[in-house]
């Protein structure tokens, strides 16, 4: 049976939940995040984007570019309570709903006898009836698929993949489209004549595997929108994360602190919200540096904060002190053989690269 999966991304959530709550700002600029030199965005609306402001700038940069920017403080509770009223919308449509964070989630309507375009259309039109938010959905037979088609009719639409359409769009689709393929990537696709999931559809398993890597067999699948992924409402993990990619490295550690600030408090949030009770074990951060090597600082720890991820970072940091392009935090789960004796003390900090 062919799989009917929607995503549904809601359109920069932050910004619209603070634009409802200020209806004086209609029309205006804003972003929610740090509007210091220290700060960085973390959402800005569609207004802002126009003047080329857009998520994870630092917050300097954005009114460089916009000077009559709007910053608004994130504020969780409002946005949390609004992605419960949405999640309350998805499950009167299937039990199959699997969120990825306060403003997306796969739904899984396979079960039932209307369209999925339908279904997805009428639960867009709800959002916007009972939150004031809107809200954009892609329909396709997988959840990759599902997910590029959410982001393809921005802001307030949705678009579809058909089974008999799939070889077609992935022919001439941008292999930045691909999941983990970021903007350097994609410049070194393109040095080797690799712009689109055509050009490397013509490129066998053992080629991508050579050239790619572990990678190259998932990629060899992704280039022709193969995913076969289900969407799991319950999904039992072992570690929770999020991680930004930045479109300008931060350059000092302070400008690092400041997208941590707003890191950790999602990831808490998303703590809170997906695995309320679960014990933590560790906690952890990522960093990719502007030579692209990685590293990874966590320690043992049952109650992150966002001052232990503050420690973490200056850890990570202090080993190349470069320009860092990405970053990460999150938590690993606690496991039966875990004590529950273990507290986070300075000295079980642990490094790997």
């Amino acid at each position: 049976m062919v799989r009917k999966i929607i995503h549904i991304d809601m359109d920069c959530f932050y910004a619209a939940v603070e634009m409802r709550e200020h209806p004086e700002l209609a029309g205006q600029p804003i972003a929610v995040g740090g509007g210091s030199r220290r700060g960085v965005v973390t959402t800005c609306n569609y207004e802002a984007r126009k003047f080329g402001v857009r998520s994870a700038m630092p917050g300097f940069m954005a009114r460089e570019k916009c000077p009559h920017l709007v910053f608004l403080p994130l504020r969780f509770d409002l946005y949390r309570e609004a992605s419960r009223q949405i999640r309350e919308i998805f499950h009167e449509y299937t039990p199959l709903v699997e969120p990825l964070s306060l403003d997306e989630a796969y739904l899984d309507v396979t079960a039932s006898e209307r369209y999925a375009w339908d279904i997805a259309k009428e639960i867009r039109a709800r959002i916007l009836q009972e939150t004031r938010l809107t809200a954009s959905a892609g329909i396709a037979p997988n959840k990759m698929l599902a997910k590029i088609a959410s982001d393809w009719r921005k802001p307030d639409g949705q678009f579809a993949i058909l089974p008999d359409q799939i070889q077609e769009f992935m022919a001439g689709l941008p292999v930045r489209k691909i999941w983990g393929i970021g903007p350097k990537s994609a410049e070194r696709f393109a040095e080797q004549g690799i712009k689109t999931c055509g050009d490397l559809q013509r490129l066998s398993l053992g080629e991508m595997i050579i050239r790619f890597g572990k990678w190259g067999k998932e990629l060899h699948q992704l280039c022709r929108g193969e995913d076969t992924r289900e969407v799991h409402p319950h999904r039992i993990s072992k570690s929770l994360s999020n991680e930004t990619t930045f479109g300008d490295n931060l350059d000092t550690l302070e400008q690092c602190e400041a997208a941590i600030t707003q890191l950790s408090g999602e990831l808490l949030e998303e703590l809170r919200l997906k695995a309320p009770g679960r014990g933590v074990h560790k906690a952890f951060v990522k960093l990719k540096f502007a030579d692209f090597t990685r590293t990874t600082k966590e320690c043992v720890c049952h109650e992150p904060t966002e001052e232990i991820y503050r420690t973490l970072l200056a850890g990570a940091y202090a080993r190349k002190n470069l320009p860092v392009r990405l970053l990460g935090t999150g938590v690993r789960f606690q496991e039966e053989s875990v004590q529950e004796t273990e507290r986070f003390q300075p000295e079980l900090f642990q490094e790997s690269d």
